[in-house]
């Protein structure tokens, strides 16, 4: 399906014809292939499509929103007109005109590179892909008894316009594997749920190392309910791996720092913030704090070059040096903070309206080797993945428990323990970090935010971490 680009020009040469202030038109269509398999027998195959359009325009500083799928000339200019008058009669109800920030106006096409085209991935592909992993996951995790996988290939174009002239036309294709496996053993059970994904072609399955990562999953999975002891308990060290680093960031940095939770939109949907809109400069970490989002990963999950109201991506520096250097903004909480939006506008489908997202956070890798983190632990614990985690509405009170955990003793790594429990606050959790290694790595995810809900893709990554000092439970 190719998009209809003149649709959108139309729009938006009809909104300055009715001398909006601003109007922009997002052509956007989603094509997804999803396989499921159970136990070993398929429950699903499925080919999801979503194209649309949707519209923004500002009238005397009130701003509206609406979409259609309707791709008509006649639908689409009565869609702008209802637009028109839904923001000129809802004036009175804003208590501050909305205003964009000024950015420079794009001109551009970009994609993703394919090796192989991903609509090579067809359902019936990956349905061998995940039939193939099953029989090894069975093979090498000889205590997993379920399984449920889940693979997909998706396809994302949009045709981004805009009255101030900005063209942006992109293709962003991207292979997912979900999976949960559940082992049991001498009345113990183990679950782990592992999610892996990237942008580009079919070739990702190999790049991403999907075959090779959850069999091995599967083989801890099974040992954790064989050989697992008991966790310590108490204050002492802890080392975390890349996931579990990443979960941390993504949670408790990346969305307590979108400015629209600071400013309260998302209060009643996703949440609020410990954060205040004069927080920036405040020191909420050790010096070896730095934590970044950065959209711009090569072949990452979340992935983009332009963000859905036209800006050009970059990495963002959320936490320098344990400081607050940067909260994540859109071109409207850009204009309120007098700044430069940082491109963090996204929209899952075209029915969605653009709003402040992550993409690919993570913890910024160090200058020590990963041994070196472990040589002087006397006593702690080193928690490779992560099995549960919550946190509250403010970002602020947390709780991680591992899945993939070992007792450290004298340096080495020991017995393999189970279930370890951090419970800990934001501002004691990254004081307490004081050495990160010089890797790097990153999982999958899917952020989910909004009312409707949007889930988008996303990276949350880093090094391996030492925290001192930290309170350790048990489940």
């Amino acid at each position: 399906m190719s998009l209809d680009l003149d649709l959108a020009d139309f729009v938006v040469e009809r909104g300055v014809d009715e001398k909006v202030d601003y109007v922009e038109a997002r052509l956007h269509l989603t094509v997804k292939n999803e396989a499921i398999l159970k136990n070993g027998f398929p429950e699903l195959s499925a080919v999801i499509k979503a194209y649309g359009i949707g519209i923004r325009v500002i009238v005397k500083g009130a701003l509206a929103f609406g979409s259609t799928n309707n791709l008509e000339r006649r639908e689409v200019k009565e869609l702008l007109k209802r637009l028109i008058k839904q923001a000129t009669n809802s004036r009175p109800l804003f208590k501050k005109p909305v205003s964009f920030s000024r950015e420079k106006v794009e001109v551009a096409k970009w994609c993703v590179e394919e090796k192989r085209p991903i609509e090579e991935a067809t359902g019936e592909w990956l349905m061998d892909k995940l039939k193939e992993l099953d029989k090894a996951i069975v093979e090498r995790g000889r205590n997993v008894k379920d399984r449920f996988l889940t693979m997909n290939s998706s396809l994302e174009e949009k045709y981004f316009v805009t009255s101030e002239g900005a063209k942006i036309l992109s293709r962003v294709p991207r292979l997912e594997f979900y999976g949960v496996i559940t082992a049991y053993s001498n009345g113990k059970i183990s679950q782990r749920s592992v999610q892996y994904g990237g942008a580009g072609g079919i070739e990702s399955y190999e790049r991403i190392g999907i075959y090779e990562k959850t069999c091995k999953e599967a083989e801890v999975t099974s040992k954790i309910v064989e050989k697992a002891k008991p966790s310590p308990q108490g204050s002492m060290d802890l080392i975390v791996g890349p996931e579990v680093a990443g979960i941390m960031a993504h949670e408790s940095v990346g969305h307590p720092q979108e400015a629209d939770r600071i400013l309260g939109r998302e209060a009643a949907q996703a949440g609020e913030s410990y954060l205040n809109p004069n927080d920036l400069g405040v020191k909420i970490g050790s010096d070896q704090t730095f934590v970044s989002d950065d959209p711009t990963i090569p072949y990452s999950f979340g992935f983009y070059l332009f963000d859905d109201e036209g800006v050009k991506a970059g990495r963002r520096r959320l936490i320098y040096g344990g400081k607050i250097s940067e909260f994540l903004h859109n071109r409207q909480t850009a204009s309120f903070f007098n700044v430069k939006s940082n491109a963090a506008a996204r929209a899952s489908e075209f029915d969605k309206e653009p709003i402040i997202r992550m993409a690919n956070t993570y913890v910024e890798p160090g200058d020590y080797g990963v041994e070196e983190l472990f040589k002087d632990v006397k006593e702690g614990v080193y928690v490779k993945s992560f099995m549960e985690w919550n946190i509250d509405d403010k970002r602020l009170n947390q709780r991680y428990v591992g899945h993939e955990a070992y007792l450290v003793k004298n340096g080495e790594v020991k017995e393999m323990i189970l279930n370890p429990v951090i419970e800990i606050t934001t501002p004691k959790l990254w004081s307490s970090l004081d050495a990160r290694a010089d890797d790097l790595d990153f999982v999958a995810a899917t952020c989910g935010k909004g009312d409707p809900m949007q889930g988008v893709p996303v990276w949350m990554g880093g090094p391996h971490l030492r925290f001192r000092n930290v309170k350790i439970g048990r489940r």
